[in-house]
């Protein structure tokens, strides 16, 4: 059996770029999972969406995880971008090895609406590495729709499953049937907009790549100390950078800005074909990130 993931944050981590080719800046990974380890995140997710892992090549999917290996001592869920099982595989084997007993889990996506599709998927994965996996539900990405009763069938025919992160809006109606369906922690997602209600629904926690992971962490804490008056008091101050943060397309850039203007990483660039941050919005990003409550680096 494998262990489920802790419940709490897990902080999804960006890919900081350096200069006009785009190369992965390692000295800004380093220093953006030490914050993270000292503000007393659960563990990390390297290599999803945000972390922009399908515009890596194989060898820089490797030079990340193991910048992160080296820089911190978190346990670790590893993202895998392919949808089929033979390249999955294959990305799985390389968190094996490199991460080792740090690895918590593969997060690997849902890849067909049939639940017994999924289950031979990632029952496939599991076999050929021996990870646990963390299931994902993101269509916006994956481009594949499954029901939430489908899902709940793949995943409860799945032993080798720690978590699942659940990104289908609505993401707190999901949660709700999820959680009482399976006995593997839900996380939510999508910038941590959902994050109060998804709690409210039974989440154990966030896994996204909100710029203010202490805003997750406060609302969190506050949710599991005193309920969710506290949480929502804890999350108020943050949720108009989460809202500013979850614009359609350009969300990961103004995300990635922000680390900027919060000293965590050098610089802001995206991998096409993800759209740069618009000027316009830099004004407003300046005064949503003066508003939070949380120091700069």
């Amino acid at each position: 059996m494998t262990a489920h993931l802790s419940q709490g944050v897990w902080g999804v981590v960006a890919t900081p770029f350096l200069g006009s080719t785009l190369d992965v800046d390692e000295a800004s990974l380093a220093r953006l999972v030490e914050h993270y380890a000292g503000i007393g995140v659960a563990g990390l997710t390297v290599l999803g969406v945000f972390g922009e892992a399908a515009s890596l090549s194989a060898a820089e999917r490797r030079t990340v995880l193991e910048v992160v290996i080296d820089a911190v001592d978190l346990p670790l869920v590893v993202g895998a971008t392919a949808l089929a099982t033979a390249p999955a595989i294959e990305e799985a084997r390389m968190a094996r090895e490199l991460a080792g007993d740090r690895l918590a889990g593969v997060m690997v996506q849902v890849n067909s609406p049939d639940p017994r599709v999924v289950a031979e998927h990632l029952g496939a994965v599991h076999a050929a590495t021996g990870a646990g996996l963390v299931v994902q539900d993101y269509p916006l990405v994956s481009g594949v729709t499954i029901s939430t009763a489908n899902l709940a069938a793949a995943v409860g025919d799945t032993a080798a499953a720690v978590a699942v992160k659940a990104e289908a809006p609505p993401t707190p109606a999901a949660i709700a049937v999820l959680a009482a369906a399976l006995d593997v922690p839900v996380f939510g997602g999508l910038g941590g907009i959902g994050l109060l209600d998804e709690l409210a629904a039974g989440a154990a926690g966030a896994m996204t790549g909100f710029s203010c992971p202490e805003g997750l962490l406060a609302c969190v804490d506050a949710w599991r100390e005193d309920g969710y008056d506290a949480a929502r008091d804890a999350y108020l101050p943050y949720l108009p950078l989460v809202n500013f943060e979850a614009q359609a397309r350009v969300g990961l850039a103004i995300r990635k800005e922000a680390l900027r203007r919060r000293g965590l990483v050098l610089e802001s660039g995206v991998r096409p074909p993800a759209p740069a941050m618009p000027e316009s919005l830099l004004p407003q990003l300046e005064r949503h990130l003066s508003a939070a409550p949380v120091k700069d680096a």
